[in-house]
């Protein structure tokens, strides 16, 4: 597995920042599929999303594992982020406020005072350029990020491909530069998965492991304590696999925390997670070269209304998020995602599917 690992990471740093345009009329929004045999993954170019993602289960029967919705029209108004890139800067930022290179920078609230996946009006909720597109091999969105949007500081161009490799692999590389001013940035795809079917009931008892013995605590806000604590032994400890929903009423109201991950930095790729859905047989592995990943189990969806009138509700899905650790704009001890002018921020993940 190292070496096909090394191989899908070359090939990802290997693809261009940006490549050759593709027509599209002014800023309609439409949806692309790459296609490999009976795997196919849809995307749309509001908010770079992954809007639906279908493979056969231990019996060649299909299924979208993606929660996600009908029309491109109904994630204009969606709140549950669901599939997209979100961004400049994932995760939520306490009290929608920074300091850097001593200026201090007043972002945008949108959750409490707190800013979350970015502000009211994150990447996830722009429409992004598609620049090239192989309807069998890859796609590519680009986005330029405008000086003080959302308070941000600097303008920043981001890109985004999505690679089918074989027949069950799905690669992602996120890059980002910095232009003129120093600037954070942690991108993160914000997929819904079950892999029993977006319409199959809740991922309680998915089994999972996470390659990850610690955690950065949170306050009543979801903020950042600032420690990094040991989960050995608690209802967070996934070191071994099991059931989500064996220790899941330990917790006030499910998983939603940052994991951080055993031996990850920023130049190599490591096995983050493995996912199980035992009815169908399915298993997702995923390998990121992130410092960590946040697990969240869905706690707030509420009789969503989804993809065939498909009502989703709490734990009808969960996010495996790969991504620097939240609030670290605030926290020196936390691994730093200021990028400066000149350097390139870059993010990648693969996504490896058996049944």
């Amino acid at each position: 597995m190292g070496k096909k690992v090394l191989f899908l990471r070359v090939l990802l740093l290997a693809l261009p920042l940006v490549a050759e345009t593709v027509p599209t009329a002014g800023k309609e929004v439409g949806v692309y599929e790459l296609k490999r045999g009976n795997f196919s993954v849809k995307f749309t170019h509001y908010g770079a999303r992954m809007v639906s993602l279908v493979l056969p289960d231990r019996n060649g029967n299909l299924a979208d594992i993606v929660l996600g919705y009908d029309t491109v029209d109904k994630y204009k108004n969606d709140s549950a982020y669901f599939g997209a890139i979100v961004g400049r800067v994932a995760n939520r930022i306490g009290g929608a406020q920074f300091t850097l290179n001593g200026e201090h920078y007043k972002l945008v609230a949108n959750e409490r005072n707190n800013t979350l996946h970015g502000g009211r009006r994150g990447f996830s909720d722009v429409v992004w350029t598609v620049k090239s597109y192989e309807p069998d091999s890859y796609i590519t969105f680009t986005y330029d990020s405008y000086d003080g949007e959302q308070g941000f500081p600097g303008d920043l161009s981001v890109s985004v491909t999505f690679l089918l490799i074989e027949t069950n692999k799905l690669g992602i590389k996120m890059e980002a530069k910095a232009l003129k001013k120093a600037t954070p940035v942690n991108l993160a795809l914000h997929t819904y998965w079950n892999l029993g079917g977006h319409n199959s009931g809740n991922i309680l008892s998915h089994e999972i492991q996470l390659f990850a013995s610690r955690i950065t605590p949170v306050d009543s806000q979801l903020i950042p304590t600032g420690q990094i604590s040991d989960i050995k032994g608690s209802a967070y400890d996934f070191l071994q696999p099991r059931d989500i929903g064996s220790q899941i009423n330990k917790l006030p109201a499910g998983y939603d925390i940052n994991y951080v991950l055993d031996g990850h930095g920023h130049e190599h790729l490591n096995k983050v997670a493995v996912l199980r859905e035992k009815m169908s047989g399915r298993e997702m592995e995923l390998w990121s070269n992130q410092v960590g990943v946040q697990f969240y189990t869905g706690n707030y969806l509420d009789n969503v209304k989804g993809k065939g009138g498909f009502v989703y509700s709490n734990h009808s899905g969960l996010c495996l998020e790969t991504q620097g650790f939240p609030d670290s704009v605030n926290h020196p001890n936390f691994p730093s995602q200021i990028i400066n002018p000149g350097e390139t921020y870059k993010h990648v993940m693969i996504f490896r599917f058996t049944a």
